[in-house]
C-alpha cells in the first residue's frame, strides 16, 4: 500500500521506498525511513499538498512523491 491511498486520520508505519534518484535522496532527507510512524493530516482543498505528520513532524508532499513510498496501517 502506497502513503497516497491513506485517508486523513490514519495512521500507518512506513516500510520502504520505491523511488529512487533525487526523489528517493529528498524524501531521506525528510525523515522517510523504514519504521517511522505517519499520521495523514488532511488534503488540500484541491487535493494537493498531502499533509503529514511524520515522527511528530509536521510536513506537506505532493501526491506523486506519496506514491513511492510504502506504508503498512498501524494494527495490520
Amino acid at each position: 500500500m502506497n502513503l497516497n491511498e491513506i485517508k486523513p486520520g490514519e495512521t500507518c508505519r512506513m516500510v520502504g521506498l520505491s523511488a529512487d534518484g533525487a526523489l528517493e535522496r529528498r524524501l531521506m532527507d525528510l525523515g522517510f525511513c523504514p519504521g517511522a510512524a505517519l499520521k495523514i493530516i488532511r488534503n488540500a482543498p484541491l487535493v494537493d499538498p498531502l499533509e503529514i505528520q511524520l515522527e511528530g513532524v509536521f510536513l506537506a508532499i505532493r501526491h506523486a512523491e506519496a506514491e513511492f513510498v510504502e506504508v503498512a496501517r498501524d494494527g495490520l
